[in-house]
């Protein structure tokens, strides 16, 4: 995707040669694989998104101190704004998103630009809501932030495809669920533990790093007895630690296992099994499907997205494998088979 992006930017830029520092390594290797599965016509939409929320991800990490944060998190939204108004500014990532926008109304005039607009102001107000690293509450504030966040994502691709249908975008908010609380789990070895302090361009210290932070939810803390100053000094010997992680990862499987049977039930003709909760919100209206044919044309279409999956369900079975201690987890090489195997069988 780094690759990608660079291509982009020289040509867009009339530049030859490598990319600059500025641009984001985009070395994010679970994307880097599943874009491959995403239609070729749409693989930039897919990294324009990806590289936007690593962006708003990388913030924290780059700022020294709350205020300039939100000034940047401000510059995105205007920087989005204008890019839906046809005047990107010179930013690759945005220059990127314009051609996107420009190949969709030329190919399809009735795409939903209005929709991934909606999508990507969601996920600046959300990655600003938490920039500060605040603590989940509750495993549903949890899963509130993962469905604005994963589950965005993957509503905007679909919308990019473009995919319009109810049952994909439930399926997308399980399966985005099941990544968001997976991305948590996955960063707790590395926000657990001071980050470096931030440097200024001559290299002097421009601030203190950040310090440590657990993001388990705090009533599943609270139920097992975790208290996060044991896991800063004794890291995952810290009585409960575990068990709290198990509770966790078994609210991001059973999202993974939903997922799977409504799948299976609408290939089949079948009712989801359960109503979508967002199905009332306008973002989430679309025009009903004509029959079988349709639901298995949409499914079809999108389900490269779908394929966001299987790396969730990779490292929760590689967690399991190590009793739910993630300092424990390793990458793993398996997973392009894993892809390439979901996607010969259509199954997530």
């Amino acid at each position: 995707m780094y690759f990608v992006l660079c291509t982009f930017w020289n040509a867009a830029m009339g530049i030859d040669g490598t990319c600059e520092p500025s641009i984001p390594p985009l070395q994010h290797y679970d994307s880097y694989l599943i874009r491959n599965f995403i239609p070729r016509s749409r693989q930039d939409a897919y990294d324009a998104f990806r590289a936007f929320n690593l962006e708003l991800v990388r913030l924290p990490e780059l700022v020294s101190n709350p205020t300039i944060g939100q000034l940047r998190m401000q510059f995105w939204r205007d920087a989005v704004n204008n890019t839906f108004a046809g005047k990107p500014p010179k930013e690759p990532i945005m220059i990127l998103l314009h051609k996107v926008l420009r190949e969709l109304k030329e190919t399809d005039p009735y795409s939903s630009q209005s929709s991934i607009r909606f999508w990507l102001q969601r996920l600046i107000n959300t990655r600003e809501k938490y920039m500060d690293n605040r603590p989940f509450i509750s495993l549903t504030a949890l899963e509130e932030y993962a469905e604005n966040t994963y589950s965005t994502l993957m509503y905007s691709t679909l919308a990019a495809l473009p995919v319009r249908s109810m049952h994909m975008d439930h399926l997308a908010s399980h399966i985005g669920k099941a990544c968001g609380i997976v991305a948590v789990l996955r960063g707790v070895p590395v926000l657990a533990a001071p980050s470096p302090p931030v440097k200024s361009p001559s290299g002097a210290e421009a601030a203190s790093g950040r310090s440590p932070v657990l993001l388990l939810p705090l009533d599943v803390m609270a139920e097992v007895g975790l208290r996060e100053e044991d896991v800063y000094r004794e890291g995952p010997r810290a009585e409960g630690f575990q068990d709290a992680v198990f509770k966790v990862a078994t609210r991001a499987h059973d999202h993974l296992i939903t997922a799977r049977e409504m799948l299976k039930n609408i290939r089949t003709g079948q009712n989801p099994g359960h109503e979508y909760e967002h199905g009332g919100e306008a973002e989430h209206q679309h025009p009903e499907t004509t029959g079988d044919d349709d639901t298995a044309r949409d499914v079809r279409r999108g389900f490269g997205v779908l394929l966001e999956a299987v790396p969730a369900q990779d490292y929760l079975s590689r967690l399991e494998a190590k009793n739910f201690d993630p300092f424990a987890v390793r990458s793993s090489w398996k997973l392009p088979w894993s892809i390439w195997r979901a996607l010969k069988a259509q199954q997530i």
